[in-house]
């Protein structure tokens, strides 16, 4: 990983602060194209991203640690940010669990029910974390 990353413009940081969701690309080991859509959270100028251990995403990312990220507003579908970076792999089970707890709770905020059943079924699983140091952003917000 890159010693210095992109800082976030306040514009964008706003944007990725709003609740959306996030489409991950990334590279399956024989190159064909993989994507996901995912919850993430936004850690100072630091894409959190969380799965279960086991699926392809993840696997790819800890082989290629190269990530294109995609947020779009629901909303609108013409306003969009694009990223591109690279991720640090987070496997201990403490922060892993803590990240993915947290989401729950960011998106399931007006069922606190339904996130604290969620949670619970994350604890069961290995979890996996991914924090991703942005290189460049695209910008398709255009006010």
């Amino acid at each position: 990983m890159t010693d210095s990353a992109t800082v976030l413009p306040e514009h964008i940081r706003a944007f990725l602060g709003a609740d959306r969701f996030v489409a991950i690309a990334t590279t399956d080991a024989d190159g064909a194209p993989r994507q996901a859509v995912a919850w993430y959270r936004l850690e100072g100028d630091t894409i959190v991203l969380n799965s279960r251990v086991g699926r392809r995403w993840p696997a790819n990312l800890v082989r290629d640690e190269r990530v294109a990220l995609a947020v779009i507003d629901d909303a609108d579908g013409e306003r969009w940010v694009g990223l591109t970076g690279r991720v640090e792999v987070i496997r201990e089970q403490a922060t892993a669990q803590a990240d993915i707890a947290g989401m729950a709770r960011r998106y399931h905020a007006a069922a606190p029910d339904t996130a604290a059943r969620m949670i619970a079924t994350f604890e069961t699983q290995e979890r996996i974390s991914f924090h991703v140091r942005i290189d460049a952003i695209h910008d398709h917000l255009d006010d």
